[in-house]
């Protein structure tokens, strides 16, 4: 039987490696705007070493000025689903974390365009949002369409590992569900031996979408290509 507890917080984390892009194609003009004008508004307080040295946890009713429940998008690539989530669901607050500049452009776009004020974006690594969230203040957590790192020697790259997973199971709360979509084989089979001992259990395992799914820019070209999606939700035990 796996150990569910989650680790305690760490206000020293080690040294990581970071393997993704960061940056793109030279940004359009209105998304340079984008980044000016609202990232700082949107923008989490208490993640960087710079506004936050002494890796204090921070508290949650900071990133919206309430008690709502918060829930967590790790890559959300253009942001079609952080969006369409955050309109969903208003009466929750959606944090996303994305390092690669260039979808953060395009999600502020969307934000813009939809006019949904429930957002938090931390334009970064979701494992230094991770350090500084308390105990059990996720109620719920995304990863769609992840890095695939296809390469054998790449997969503890992969986020469905324990470098985080055992951060994310730390931070959700007990009963809280935690959602992967894929169209690789190979990172779903990952997916469902590595989560369960970080402290989850599989409750759904399906080639059928949630009923408040929205389509991707990642999911479409995986169907364009041939691949077939698939959709896994794991419970915080």
């Amino acid at each position: 039987m796996s150990d569910s507890s989650p680790p305690v917080f760490d206000p020293n984390p080690p040294h990581r490696n970071f393997y993704g892009r960061r940056h793109g194609k030279t940004l359009r003009q209105s998304q340079k705007g984008y980044l000016s004008e609202d990232l700082g508004e949107l923008r989490p307080r208490g993640i960087t070493l710079e506004d936050n040295p002494d890796r204090h946890p921070i508290d949650p009713e900071t990133f919206f000025g309430d008690d709502r429940p918060l829930w967590l998008e790790v890559g959300f690539g253009g942001g079609e689903h952080m969006v369409h989530m955050a309109a969903t669901y208003p009466d929750i607050g959606i944090i996303g974390c994305e390092p690669y500049i260039n979808g953060v452009a395009m999600l502020l776009g969307k934000i813009r365009a939809a006019g949904v004020e429930n957002v938090s974006v931390h334009p970064g690594d979701a494992r230094d949002l991770m350090d500084v969230l308390p105990d059990a203040s996720i109620a719920r957590a995304f990863l769609m369409y992840p890095d695939p790192w296809p390469k054998l020697r790449h997969h503890r790259r992969r986020f469905v590992t324990p470098e985080h997973l055992q951060p994310l199971a730390r931070v959700m709360a007990p009963g809280g569900i935690f959602r992967v979509a894929s169209d690789i084989p190979d990172y779903i089979r990952q997916t469902r031996e590595e989560v369960p001992p970080a402290g989850f259990e599989m409750i759904a395992d399906t080639d059928q979408a949630w009923d408040d799914w929205t389509r991707t820019r990642y999911e479409q070209k995986a169907l364009r290509e041939g691949r077939a999606p698939h959709y896994v939700t794991f419970r915080r035990l």
